[in-house]
């Protein structure tokens, strides 16, 4: 995906939120004050709150959410390496997510019905 591609992606939703905001202001600049708060530095840094969203949107399988974080990341300072370890980090728990469904109602599943 070329860079314009994602630019383009993550204006389509600013566009669609700026719509959103005309019919219903309120709840959309509720909405960013939650993720304002959320995004705030405090315990964690503003890089570090985003590379976790980057996992998350990679395990929610959110295209314009990753393409956003990465860019955010990559805004508040995050390098190339720290991005591709969030996205290991996202993978590992992706595959575990799997593997511990797994073992656990897989199993339970298979004891019930053989």
């Amino acid at each position: 995906m070329h860079q314009a591609d994602s630019l383009q992606k993550v204006d389509s939703y600013k566009v669609g939120v700026g719509h959103m905001k005309e019919l219903m202001p309120t709840m959309v600049e509720a909405y960013h004050h939650f993720t304002a708060a959320c995004f705030a530095p405090g315990a964690l840094d503003e890089k570090q709150k985003q590379l976790i969203a980057l996992g998350i949107g990679l395990f929610a399988n959110n295209e314009v959410c990753t393409l956003y974080h990465v860019q955010e990341a990559l805004a508040k300072g995050a390098s190339r390496q720290e991005i591709l370890e969030a996205t290991a980090v996202a993978s590992a728990v992706a595959s575990g997510h799997a593997m511990s469904q797994g073992v656990t109602r897989v199993e339970q599943a298979l004891d019930s019905l053989t």
